[in-house]
């Protein structure tokens, strides 16, 4: 028998078992190399000699790198063993960290961020969201569902937190002490391999629960549909709209923000952590009240309206007249802007069929990657221009507007199952 729909956000963390426990651990290891990784990435192309321009191509190319690397990872998941290509995607994170630590040569950071998994953005890269979300649906039934991928993105929240105010913490101590600039954050590159070495000994230890129910697979409808069947409609509706939303995120990801910040205000590394430490920490908080608020207003009816006044906040940033208001702002916009992302989800792994839930998370996710790696390349010369800077947050406001009508208009019918009988 099925939990009740109104089961308390402690109870929907009951009943894990070690592999559920397991995952946890590799999105807190993961999101905290995330955070360490995205404070000080551009800060780190910059000192090692790399132009904006050139930044913004490395940035792009890294994310089209993890949509192409992700796209058939995910999609073939199931078939390939889920721990398998978790564990590939942790080697592939430790390639790309290795290889940015030891060159400034732009044609090997471009084919290592391309063919490794590296996050700019400090977001989720490469195939991980897609199978963990696909086993812990697995694990848990329809009205636990919410609540716990709530736990699992507040677990991420705080370890990126964490990570942000280590990266901030570690490079501004290093860089007072007399270390040049560049080696300070290349300690940080070098930290975020090591998480990835981590992951990849944590990932081998997955049982065989975590893969997914036998199916009779067909090379060829893998091949041509991605693995999907009679979800890939909603999917590739659900992934377009997804693709407009990443696409307006990729203008200001974290890495570049932290970068505005430092080119505005001239802010340092170590507060530069201490405010991305704060906008995570706001951001888990979010996620638990997304979970609370579905429950009374539905899925998308959350996805949507917290996610509109967080983007008139992201316009209002760059207006702020000073760093104290245009930091409060921020933290403002983080403590309503990610509460669509576990409802979001959620509501994937609601509305397609068990056995294509790799597949789903997995498409979406790649739309979402796509997006965002088309948006770097154009926004990192407008963030170091005198005249432009503010141009990014506008059209990454405007845009994720009207993503958020879109949705409401397209899917608003759409019920998952535990909404179905209200």
């Amino acid at each position: 028998m099925s939990e009740p729909v109104d089961a308390g956000l402690i109870a929907s963390l009951r009943g894990l078992d070690r592999d559920g426990r397991l995952l946890f651990a590799t999105r807190v290891m993961r999101m905290f190399g995330y955070g360490f990784l995205a404070v000080v990435l551009v800060l780190y192309l910059a000192a090692i000699g790399l132009d904006p321009i050139t930044i913004g191509i490395v940035l792009t190319l890294t994310l089209v790198g993890d949509t192409v690397i992700s796209l058939w990872l995910t999609t073939n998941a199931d078939r390939f063993g889920r721990r398998k290509v978790l564990v590939a995607g942790s080697i592939l994170m430790v390639v790309a960290g290795v290889v940015f630590a030891l060159t400034s040569w732009v044609p090997l950071l471009i084919l290592a961020g391309t063919i490794g998994v590296l996050s700019p953005t400090g977001n989720e890269v490469g195939p991980f969201l897609a199978v963990e979300q696909s086993a812990l649906s697995q694990a848990v039934g329809d009205a636990r569902r919410t609540s716990t991928f709530a736990w699992y993105n507040v677990a991420g929240y705080v370890a990126t937190a964490s990570g942000a105010l280590g990266a901030g913490l570690v490079s501004g101590s290093l860089i007072h002490s007399g270390m040049a600039p560049a080696d300070a954050y290349r300690v940080i590159v070098v930290g975020y391999a090591l998480v990835g070495l981590a992951m990849a000994l944590v990932f081998a230890r997955l049982g065989p629960r975590i893969e997914a129910p036998p199916r009779e697979w067909r090379p060829g409808e893998i091949r041509r549909r991605l693995g999907l069947g009679r979800s890939k409609g909603v999917v590739l509706r659900l992934s377009a709209l997804f693709s407009i939303d990443a696409f307006a995120g990729g203008f200001v990801p974290q890495s570049l923000m932290a970068y505005w910040f430092n080119l505005q205000y001239g802010v340092e590394p170590g507060l530069l952590g201490l405010i991305f430490f704060g906008a995570n920490l706001l951001a888990a908080v979010s996620s638990l009240s997304a979970a609370r608020i579905a429950r009374r207003i539905g899925l998308i009816n959350t996805m949507v309206f917290t996610h509109l006044p967080s983007n008139v906040l992201l316009i209002l940033v760059p207006v702020m007249p000073n760093l104290p208001l245009a930091i409060l702002v921020l933290l403002l916009r983080y403590s309503l802007s990610q509460m669509d992302v576990p409802t979001r989800q959620s509501y994937v792994m609601a509305v397609v069929d068990p056995d294509e839930r790799s597949a789903a998370a997995g498409v979406t996710g790649i739309a979402r990657t796509t997006g965002a790696a088309l948006s770097p390349a154009l926004s990192a010369p407008l963030v170091a221009s005198a005249s432009y800077a503010a141009v990014p947050f506008y059209i990454a406001g405007g845009l994720k507007i009207v993503y958020d009508l879109l949705v409401w208009r397209s899917f608003r019918a759409v019920k998952p199952p535990e909404e179905r009988d209200r």
